[in-house]
């Protein structure tokens, strides 16, 4: 037998040696997934299981807790402060929506176009949204004051008279998004600005050929391409509006009287407040279904905006 023919055998025997004992060598990533898994069962499992159980409970702090069925779901269905709630709810992230996303497509719209200064005064236009909420609750409350915020000072300059703001039930949740469209418009504006530098330039000089004007440009060329950016924009700022609470807490909890009460604040108050744990938690799992709602109808509207990438058509 040649020495080729001995290292064949060889080479043979090891191969079938590794085959007679499967998985010896493998790896086993177990040990790194185990604790991620205990980590989302005692973070996110855990918490909403035990969610549900206290909402078919009748539960107050301090007191026995008691099985109920579906009796706290029942209560929610007549209770007409939670259906208030739900409508400012409804009423707040519209306009927490529609107006930053007007505006911030504005200023996207302006801020591309080349102008001197141009990078500073994106920094500046920026900064809004760094801040924290509760300062930033803080210092429009004392702008919002009847008789001593800035806000109606200014307003005197133009012959318009004193108003109430976040005092009157009116007008305390055109103030708030008044507030939230002055700190997230910038967001809406870097996305799509983001969408303005992916947008090629060619279209537009075809147009331009053709004679149209600035709004058929901006109609039929500018907003079909930034659409995808657009969406992302609505779906960013639709969750962060429904959920907000900081800023509202801050600035009027839930006042006057319930005026700018959303699901968030009139939880918090049933919750902790009241201590109705059981009703509190029959609240939160209603809300949680809403905002899987939300989120589905989101993502429908994202598949139909015909994404650059072809995912959706």
């Amino acid at each position: 037998m040649t020495s080729m023919s001995i290292e064949t055998a060889a080479v043979a025997t090891a191969a079938s040696k590794g085959r007679s004992k499967p998985g010896r060598f493998a790896p086993n990533y177990w040990p790194f997934v185990i604790p991620a898994l205990i980590v989302i069962a005692t973070v996110i499992v855990f918490p909403w299981v035990f969610t549900l159980w206290m909402s078919v409970n009748k539960w107050t702090l301090g007191q026995p807790q008691i099985f109920a069925g579906l009796d706290n779901y029942a209560r929610l269905a007549v209770d007409m402060r939670f259906w208030d709630s739900l409508w400012h709810t409804v009423l707040y992230t519209s306009l927490s929506v529609l107006a930053p996303l007007f505006l911030g497509t504005l200023a996207a719209l302006i801020f591309d176009a080349q102008f001197p200064l141009r990078g500073l005064l994106r920094g500046i236009f920026v900064m809004p949204m760094m801040a924290t909420p509760v300062a930033i609750a803080l210092v429009w409350t004392m702008m919002f004051h009847p008789q001593l915020g800035v806000l109606n000072y200014l307003l005197s300059f133009i012959g318009i008279g004193p108003q109430e703001w976040i005092y009157n039930q009116n007008s305390v949740i055109p103030s708030l998004v008044l507030v939230e469209t002055w700190q997230w418009t910038p967001l809406v504006m870097l996305i799509v600005l983001g969408g303005l530098a992916a947008v090629p330039r060619e279209p537009y000089e075809s147009a331009e050929i053709d004679g149209a004007n600035v709004w058929q440009k901006f109609r039929y060329l500018t907003l079909p391409m930034i659409a995808p950016f657009l969406m992302i924009a609505v779906m960013i700022r639709s969750i962060d509006a429904v959920k907000s609470f900081d800023i509202i807490y801050a600035m009027t909890q839930g006042g006057p009287g319930t005026a700018s009460e959303t699901i968030n604040i009139y939880l918090y108050n049933t919750a902790f407040s009241y201590y109705d744990i059981g009703y509190g938690s029959a609240m939160a799992v209603v809300f949680f279904a809403l905002i899987v709602l939300l989120a589905l109808v989101l993502l429908k509207a994202r598949q139909r905006a015909n994404w650059s990438d072809g995912e959706a058509r």
